[in-house]
């Protein structure tokens, strides 16, 4: 619980120009009082602040949706993109940003094109939903080839986007893409409390389920639980706080596959306890990742994704072989 702190803290002390305790203290109080404090108060309060905040909100969403995902499918490699949002999302950014976005005043896109990308995330989740449920309930493996079918969609029409589009819109969505923190500001932080609160409330409340199903449909069914019932407001939950995140931040990979596994390793799969130990450590996966993207190569910020995305790839990579590994002896 400690390590969480002490990661903003480290967020608030580090980046382009590196402040001290004194510097963090009035910021915080500049941020409360209204007061003025001097300039590193004001990099504090203005801009580390609502970053390190959102970045530690938007780490918890994802780390405890990849938890439930994985819960809900029965599988240790399956990631929140796979019911489609992720792409989704992505695509109602990337029509914003084509279709005109780009033609705002600065804050005023920002709010359209993650407003886009909420919706998109929305509406591909609505396809996926239906395309697995008939009559006889909703199929996770259906829903799981729906959710890839539609990923695969959403990046043609993406790409084909993209050769419609001129030099500047290409890097904004290169950029949206690749996922950063650089608009957080206190309405989009409020925004995002709102909503991870919500689902940190949630989640838990189907950790029992989330156990029974690691037994099998049926035998969750035997225990009582409605699981028809429990897979969708599992998926509105998960495509909520992933849409929101893409919406706010962009698309910010592997958090959502990585930490539950960390975690699980640690706490093991009982998912009382792995949705909250998930949610605590994606906030400190995302709070360092950012605070690295930001000191790596000063005064340039890279973009927090690429970081998530170096740590990930390689791990994801390890839990391969590892299944190729144990899949050979047995």
């Amino acid at each position: 619980m400690l390590a969480l702190p002490l990661c903003i803290v480290l967020g608030l002390a580090n980046g382009a120009v590196p402040l001290g305790t004194a510097d963090i203290l009035a910021g915080i109080t500049t941020t409360v009082t209204g007061a003025d404090q001097g300039q590193g108060a004001l990099i504090v309060g203005q801009i580390r602040l609502p970053r390190v905040l959102l970045a530690a909100l938007m780490g918890a969403i994802l780390g405890m949706s990849g938890a439930a995902t994985q819960g809900l499918f029965r599988n240790p490699l399956a990631d929140p993109s796979l019911i489609g949002v992720t792409a989704g999302a992505s695509l109602g950014a990337a029509v914003v940003i084509v279709l005109g976005g780009h033609l705002l005043p600065g804050y005023a896109a920002l709010t359209l094109v993650s407003v886009g990308a909420f919706a998109g995330g929305v509406v591909a989740v609505v396809f996926v939903y239906r395309l697995a449920t008939s009559s006889s309930g909703t199929s996770v493996a259906t829903m799981l080839l729906a959710g890839i079918a539609i990923t695969a969609l959403a990046g043609a029409l993406g790409s084909l986007l993209e050769f419609y589009a001129d030099n500047d819109m290409l890097r904004r969505i290169s950029l949206w893409k690749m996922g950063g923190l650089d608009g957080a500001n206190y309405p989009r932080l409020l925004l995002a409390a709102v909503v991870g609160c919500a689902l940190l409330l949630a989640l838990p409340r189907y950790a029992d389920t989330l156990n029974a199903l690691l037994l099998g449909e049926s035998e969750a069914r035997h225990l009582g639980i409605d699981v028809d019932a429990a897979k969708i407001a599992l998926i509105i939950w998960v495509a909520i706080g992933v849409g929101t995140s893409v919406a706010l931040v962009g698309t910010i990979a592997f958090v959502g596959l990585v930490v539950p596994h960390i975690v699980r390793m640690l706490v093991g799969p009982d998912h009382r306890v792995l949705l909250p130990a998930s949610a605590l450590a994606g906030a400190i996966l995302l709070v360092v990742a950012d605070t690295l993207s930001r000191i790596v190569i000063a005064p340039t910020e890279l973009p927090v994704g690429v970081i998530t995305a170096i740590i990930g790839v390689p791990f994801f990579i390890s839990l391969l072989r590892q299944r190729h590994h144990y899949g050979m002896q047995s």
